[in-house]
């Protein structure tokens, strides 16, 4: 990789956007980066602390994005929605990675479509995930103790007052306002469940139980792919965190039981947390610095052109480190 040319992040200001750069810059102190927003006077202030950064302003309905002809980058890493995708035909058109974290379930159709017919333009890595991939990630890392995987249960608490900043708050709106139904694999099947069906209660880190429901999420098809677990589900209760209940600032918290067949063939059930006391503001930017890593070919092997996600990227057990070093808990429940 050319590191002359900077890593353009639309978004580049906001919380999601500036903790990446913030990572990225720590891990590579060389690496140019430019920080993409609708606010010239904020991305430049994010740019100034960076150092061997500068700011630009886009607009997402644009082609070009509004950016001038002459600059060449080495990634673009929407860290927003690409309400229009321009940020997703800009790379392709210029032959460079794209990395997206908030497409959801039903957005991400133009981005394989769009993988399809370029497939030899660059990588794409779809990171819509929950925390960016990491959930899927710290699940995997749990897996690595059974021998057979039936079952996959996720809950994640998100507390109201962690769900991120404007754009955030517009993916989560987005996102729960597309279905009230959940998608789980049961039996094999990707199964579609109604409202009532969907509806659970989520166990936080202290036992409370929260109301919660099944939501539609890559997490599903990426643990039941990757495991060939038959019956994997995904639950979400957006409430009070446990550390928020002791007076603290909102945490987040992710249960992961897994059930199956251990090494030696008998029965075996594990149940896991992740939880970092900062929210899932750090985790987020941490699985996104680490797909830019990959996606320029600072870590690991050069990615192909095509689509991927993150499981297809990341060894599990590294991404668990990395997340130690930032403040993340992961241990049995």
């Amino acid at each position: 990789m050319n590191q002359s040319k900077s890593v353009l992040i639309m978004g580049g200001s906001g919380q999601a956007g500036s903790d990446t750069a913030a990572l990225l810059r720590r891990w590579h102190p060389e690496l140019p980066l430019t920080i993409a927003g609708r606010n010239l006077d904020r991305a430049q202030h994010v740019a100034d602390r960076l150092g061997i950064a500068d700011a630009v302003t886009i607009d997402l309905t644009r082609g070009d994005l509004g950016l001038p002809d002459d600059r060449d980058y080495s990634a673009v890493v929407a860290t927003l929605w690409d309400s229009h995708h321009n940020g997703l035909s800009y790379a392709q058109d210029h032959g460079l990675p794209y990395l997206s974290i908030s497409s959801g379930m039903f957005d991400i159709g133009p981005e394989v479509v769009a993988s399809a017919q370029k497939a030899s333009a660059a990588p794409i890595l779809v990171a819509s995930h929950y925390l960016a991939g990491l959930a899927v990630l710290a699940t995997l890392e749990a897996a690595r103790a059974f021998n057979q995987i039936d079952s996959i249960r996720i809950g994640a608490v998100l507390d109201e007052l962690d769900a991120g900043g404007p754009a955030g708050l517009a993916d989560l709106e987005r996102w729960t306002t597309v279905t009230a139904a959940g998608l789980i694999r049961r039996d094999g099947v990707f199964t579609w469940i109604s409202e009532s069906e969907a509806q659970t209660e989520v166990p936080s880190a202290d036992g409370t139980l929260l109301p919660g429901q099944s939501v539609a999420i890559l997490d599903v098809p990426s643990l039941a792919l990757a495991t060939r677990a038959p019956n994997v589900r995904f639950d979400l209760a957006i409430g009070e965190s446990t550390s928020r209940r002791r007076d603290k600032p909102a945490s987040t918290e992710l249960r992961i039981d897994l059930a199956g067949t251990s090494p030696a063939g008998t029965p075996l059930t594990t149940s896991h947390y992740l939880t970092h006391p900062d929210g899932q503001r750090p985790l987020t930017a941490l699985a996104i610095a680490l797909g830019v890593e990959r996606m320029l070919g600072l870590r690991g092997e050069k990615v192909p052109p095509g689509i991927h996600t993150p499981e297809a990227l990341h060894d599990p057990s590294y991404v668990t480190e990395k997340m130690a070093e930032i403040g993340a808990i992961f241990a049995p429940a």
